[in-house]
């Protein structure tokens, strides 16, 4: 439901609906995380987006490619380049295996913001990360 909700533009009924199943105890796992963060990124909300990507580490949710790709997408969108590359980072460090989706918006996160040395050194790792 809340991807749902995410993909039609309904962001504030998607977080209406998060709040409502953690106050009820259910159980909230990576697709609900991942479709969270997605919606406030979409919204232009990268905090908040960033404060579910944190809350999965606290909730011991195991984050996964679309959760970084998720948290990275709602930098670039709100133009945040360094933080995109240093979720890059984080996602490098805990040996999560980057995807064509988290290479390309880190990659156009920096493009956006005239980094345009920082988005080449990536596409040069795409090759080696074996990404298409």
């Amino acid at each position: 439901a809340i991807s749902a909700c995410e993909k039609a533009g309904k962001q504030e009924v998607a977080l209406r609906l998060f709040r409502a199943m953690a106050q009820r105890i259910v159980e909230l796992d990576a697709i609900t995380f991942n479709a969270s963060i997605s919606a406030c990124g979409k919204a232009g909300e990268w905090e908040r987006a960033l404060q579910f990507f944190s809350s999965m580490v606290t909730s011991n949710v195991e984050s996964n490619a679309i959760s970084f790709s998720a948290a990275i997408s709602a930098c670039e969108k709100s133009m945040l380049w360094e933080k995109a590359l240093m979720i890059f980072s984080v996602m490098r460090q805990r040996q999560v295996e980057a995807n064509a989706i988290t290479f390309n918006a880190t990659i156009t996160a920096c493009g956006r913001c005239g980094e345009w040395e920082k988005a080449l050194q990536l596409c040069d790792m795409m090759p080696q990360k074996q990404v298409e």
